[in-house]
C-alpha cells in the first residue's frame, strides 16, 4: 500500500492504495500534495479523512436505509450492526464497490468488487473510487462551511457563476453558451464544484467556489478558485426571463443541488448552516430559458452587474 495526499478547496485527505489504483486517479493529479508537507504545522491544513482499500476481505453485512438511481448509477445507503455507514455503488447492474465509513467519516474502507485489469473492471474500479471519495468528502466537510454542489460553474470578470438545476435541465449547455457568447468566460468545473464560506479578518463572509477532481462527463479538473458572483437556478422554458430570489426562495433553490446524507443529524445541521449562509451572502437567481445566445446574454447582464 502507498499513501498519497490530496487537497481540494483547502481540505486535505489521504488515500491508501496500490499503485495500480492510483493509475486510475489522473483527475486527482492537480490536487496532489507532497507527503512531506501535508498536514505539517506550516501547511495550515488538517487531515479530514483517510480512505483505505480492502483486498481479499469479505464485505460487511448491512441493512439498507435508502437508495438513489440516476442514469444507470445506483447508490444503496445503509448501516452495519456496529453503526458504520455503508454506500454500495453499482453501475448498469454491475456492483463496483462498497464504502464502509466509521462514525464521523474520518476513516473509511473501500471494498472493490471487480477483479482483474480488463477495461470493464478498470471502469468499475474508477467509478467506485471516485464515488467513494466524493461521498467521503461531502460528509467529512459538511460541518466545515463546505458543500459539494451538483452544478456547472464558469468564471467571468474574476468571479464564479454557478448554474443549478435538475439533471437534463441544461446546466452544461448554459455554461457552454457563456463560453461561446460572453467573452472572457472560462469553465471552472462542469458537474461537482466545491463551495466554502470563509470568514474574512473583518468578520464578513467570503464565499468561494473551487474546482475539484470530480467533473462529470466533461474532463475539467482545475485546482483553482474564485469568489462567487452569483448562483443561478435554471429551468427550461420557451422564453428567457431571469428574476432574483431572496429569503426562503433562495434557500430552497440550493437544497437539491447539495450532496450529503441528510439523515445524519450532524451532516444535516452543517449543510443547513452552509445553505443559510449562502442564501444570505450570495445573490441567487431563477432563470427560465431557451438553449440560445439570448439566454446567456440575459443571464450575464443580470448576475454580473
Amino acid at each position: 500500500m502507498v499513501s498519497k495526499f490530496f487537497r481540494v478547496a483547502g481540505h486535505l485527505f489521504r488515500v491508501e492504495a496500490g499503485e495500480s489504483l492510483f493509475a486510475l486517479m489522473q483527475n486527482y493529479s492537480p490536487f496532489e500534495v507532497a507527503e512531506t508537507t501535508a498536514g505539517s504545522p506550516n501547511d495550515g491544513c488538517s487531515l479530514i479523512f483517510t480512505l483505505s482499500m480492502a483486498s481479499g476481505m469479505s464485505i460487511p453485512e448491512y441493512a439498507e436505509d435508502t437508495r438513489q438511481e440516476e442514469e444507470g448509477d445506483i447508490i444503496v445507503c445503509g448501516r452495519t450492526a456496529a453503526g458504520e455507514s455503508v454506500f454500495d455503488f453499482s453501475l448498469f447492474g454491475k456492483r463496483a464497490g462498497v464504502l464502509v465509513c466509521a462514525p464521523g467519516y474520518r476513516e473509511a474502507t473501500l471494498y472493490l468488487c471487480a477483479c482483474g485489469d480488463s477495461p470493464t473492471v478498470l471502469h468499475l474500479s474508477r467509478f467506485a473510487l471516485n464515488n467513494s471519495l466524493m461521498v467521503l468528502y461531502a460528509l467529512a466537510t459538511a460541518s466545515l462551511g463546505t458543500a459539494l454542489f451538483h452544478s456547472a460553474v464558469v468564471t467571468y470578470g474574476g468571479r464564479g457563476y454557478m448554474f443549478l438545476g435538475k439533471s437534463g435541465t441544461g446546466k452544461s449547455t448554459h455554461a457552454r453558451l457563456w463560453l461561446k457568447h460572453n467573452a472572457g468566460s472560462d469553465l471552472l468545473n462542469d458537474d461537482n464544484p466545491v463551495v466554502r464560506i470563509l470568514e474574512s479578518p473583518d468578520g464578513s463572509k467570503d464565499v468561494r467556489v473551487y474546482g475539484s477532481p470530480w467533473s462529470g462527463k466533461t474532463p475539467c479538473y482545475r485546482n483553482e478558485e474564485a469568489k462567487i458572483g452569483g448562483i443561478v437556478l435554471l429551468e427550461q422554458a420557451p422564453f428567457n426571463k431571469i428574476v432574483r430570489l431572496r429569503g426562503v426562495e433562495a434557500y430552497a433553490a440550493l437544497i437539491t443541488s447539495i450532496s450529503g446524507a441528510r439523515w445524519d443529524r450532524c451532516v444535516a445541521d452543517g449543510l443547513h448552516a452552509t445553505e443559510n449562509g449562502l442564501a444570505m451572502n450570495v445573490p441567487v437567481w431563477f432563470l427560465k430559458c431557451l438553449p440560445d445566445e439570448e439566454a446567456a446574454k440575459v443571464c450575464v447582464e443580470a448576475v454580473a452587474k
